[in-house]
């Protein structure tokens, strides 16, 4: 008979697992030598990623030699811009300075990882440090001084990154100044003109008091946000823009000026008369324009539009409200409304271009709304193109079938089904989506990924003839 012995090393570990108090010693002991190794560990980490270098081939990688901010007006401060600094380095970098060639000569403002240079202290801090393979954010702003010049004028400095060791890095700041006259909540009590060579920026609303006559001509007015025209009296406008004051972009591909909303737009109050608008634009805007009720005089045009544009809207292009217009080769395009919307009255299309490529979806307007809560005594459309990407642009709604609600087309491009109503609708060009030429392939640019727009017709277009670039 064999006999099994019990294995004495088995028994001896059984019997100190089951005595507590000789275990918990031997594991104690275990988790201080593991938090001691990992404290080793992680204080080698450390050190290696704390070395810094004073060696004199060190380099830091900037975006560009030059970092280029947009134009700015004089004396208005930019946007805040910002680009990363990267050390690509085996080891850290200190810095004895970073700091603006030029100190707070140029206009510019800096921070640099969270520090200010301050343009009180030289403009410098002698604080940053770069460990290896890590980075600092710069941001910049500017307010350039005046540059008594009417064009834009360049404005750069350096930000010079100085080393342990001596060595400089910079990397050059540039920006464009822009002299403007500044005008502020400007009220207009008598007949006068706005004429200059430099740009207008408006803050607060222009005001033309009943009875005074207000000529804008031969320049460009630059809106602050909120700002607008508001029209008691009479405008006459030529050769004249409107437009935001925000010559910065929204994104890199993107300026502000191709995005809506960015001012309030033009009124004409109820008692406006004799308004006359020529070679003008207005854009980026609320509202357009929109022409307030008024009594009607059939003898004579409380409006008149020729060979101007209205662009990229948040709300109506133009709205038209119990008025007597002429609209006469203009553009009206893209507007979160109508490009034309018409409530009563008697207006006159001629030969003009309404496209609606509002690019934003979400309930785009039509090209041309007309609806009778005021008497429509009499619309005509001659010689116009009106066209956009919905299948219909061309929208009536009679609210009151004892109001007058009367409309004529001829020879027009319309993007609407057709009717066979002779009598409204006469030498019509019925467009559909599935004609071979239809909607923006009319035009020779519709580019919806950067908004840049240009309704001049492409020489494929079966509108040759009609609108405002026939």
């Amino acid at each position: 008979m064999v006999q099994v012995l019990p294995d004495c090393s088995s028994a001896i570990l059984a019997s100190r697992l089951h005595n507590k108090s000789e275990i918990y010693p031997f594991y104690h002991q275990m988790k201080r030598i593991f938090f001691f190794l990992v404290t080793i560990i992680a204080f080698v980490a450390c050190a290696d990623d704390d070395s810094f270098s004073s060696s004199t081939g060190l380099r830091l990688d900037f975006p560009s030699d030059t970092f280029k901010l947009d134009t700015v007006f004089s004396r208005t401060a930019s946007s805040t811009y910002s680009f990363w600094v990267h050390n690509r380095n085996s080891s850290g970098v200190r810095m004895q300075s970073v700091r603006l060639k030029h100190g707070n000569q140029t206009g510019f403002r800096v921070n640099v990882d969270g520090i200010y240079l301050d343009n009180n202290n030289g403009s410098q801090t002698s604080e940053i440090e770069i460990r290896k393979n890590d980075s600092v954010l710069v941001f910049v702003e500017i307010t350039p001084f005046e540059t008594y010049c009417d064009e834009p004028v360049t404005i750069t400095d350096q930000l010079v990154f100085q080393f342990d060791s001596g060595t400089e890095q910079s990397v050059c700041l540039q920006a464009w100044a822009w002299d403007a006259v500044k005008l502020y909540s400007p009220v207009i009590e008598t007949d006068s003109v706005i004429e200059s060579t430099k740009p207008l920026v408006i803050y607060g609303d222009i005001t033309v008091n009943e009875g005074a006559h207000l000529t804008i001509r031969n320049t460009t007015l630059y809106f602050h946000d909120g700002s607008g025209i508001n029209v008691y009296g009479t405008l006459h406008t030529d050769n004249c823009i409107m437009r935001g004051d925000r010559l910065d972009r929204m994104f890199s591909y993107l300026p502000y000026d191709r995005v809506p909303g960015q001012w309030k737009g033009v009124r004409l109050y109820e008692s406006s008369r004799d308004n006359v608008l020529t070679n003008t634009q207005i854009r980026n805007s609320y509202e357009g324009l929109v022409c307030d009720s008024s009594a009607i005089d059939s003898t004579s045009y409380r409006l008149v539009m020729q060979q101007c544009v209205v662009h990229n809207t948040q709300g109506n292009a133009v709205q038209i409200i119990n008025t007597h217009a002429l609209l006469e080769n203009c553009q009206l395009s893209n507007a979160q409304g109508d490009c034309l919307h018409v409530d009563g009255g008697i207006v006159e299309i001629s030969y003009c271009t309404l496209a609606q490529f509002y690019p934003f979806t979400g309930g785009r307007g039509a090209a041309l709304y007309i609806t009778n809560h005021h008497p429509l005594f009499a619309l005509s459309c001659l010689g116009s193109i009106l066209t956009g990407y919905d299948d219909d642009v061309l929208m009536g709604n009679r609210i009151d079938d004892d109001t007058p609600f009367n409309y004529i087309f001829s020879q027009c491009l319309l993007r609407t089904p057709a009717v066979d109503e002779p009598e409204q609708f006469s030498e019509i060009i019925w467009e559909t989506p599935e004609d071979s030429i239809q909607g923006k392939a009319h035009f020779i640019k519709i580019d919806e990924d950067n908004l840049d727009y240009d309704f001049h017709l492409d020489s494929l277009s079966t509108a040759i003839g009609l609108g405002c670039y026939r």
